[in-house]
């Protein structure tokens, strides 16, 4: 293969790119999981906006209660779980380890832990609507119960993948400050 300025130097073989520099493990580790954070964070997005709508609607009476139910009260406290996206986003840039921890810990408090009490909340609801067939609230004609226990599944799953990518970011940083530390 012949280079600009002309055939290969003699002498080499083209097995001479050993020496050649790599991005390091921790780099490539750091920009894969920043870029995946952020894909989960828009979805905890759009995913926010539809309980903040819920909420909104409901209390401002834009529409019957028919049509939207009351907010569970597990949605207040779920509402807070934009922060840890935002501290997170903060962490991001410069690589924060502290802004990042700080975003991890509070995810399990604001984003995970309103989903569990929601679903042990909901569950005497679902078990009636499973056993008797019987719903009290709608939201657009399906029931309540069903539409937030599958908007709790789709949450928490971006949370545990949040959390999962924060962690593997937060070693790669780690690792690279260590790194520094010893040279």
């Amino acid at each position: 293969m012949a280079s600009r300025a002309g055939p290969r130097a003699a002498g080499t073989d083209g097995s001479d790119f050993k020496h050649r520099e790599k991005v390091a493990s921790h780099y490539q580790m750091s920009a894969s999981s920043k870029s995946e954070i952020k894909k989960l964070t828009v979805v905890h997005f759009f995913i926010w906006i539809l309980v903040a709508a819920q909420v909104a609607v409901s209390h401002l009476n834009l529409v019957s209660h028919d049509l939207v139910a009351m907010p569970y009260q597990w949605e207040y406290p779920y509402l807070l779980s934009l922060l840890p996206s935002f501290i997170g986003a903060l962490a991001m840039p410069k690589s924060n380890i502290s802004y990042l921890v700080i975003s991890m810990i509070s995810a399990g408090l604001f984003s995970v832990a309103p989903l569990i009490f929601g679903a042990m909340e909901m569950f005497p609801l679902a078990q009636q609507l499973y056993r008797h067939g019987k719903a009290y609230r709608f939201i657009f004609g399906f029931s309540a119960v069903s539409v937030m226990y599958l908007l709790m599944v789709i949450a928490i799953q971006v949370h545990a993948w949040q959390i999962y990518y924060s962690k593997k970011l937060l070693d790669a940083w780690f690792n690279s400050t260590q790194e520094k530390k010893k040279k």
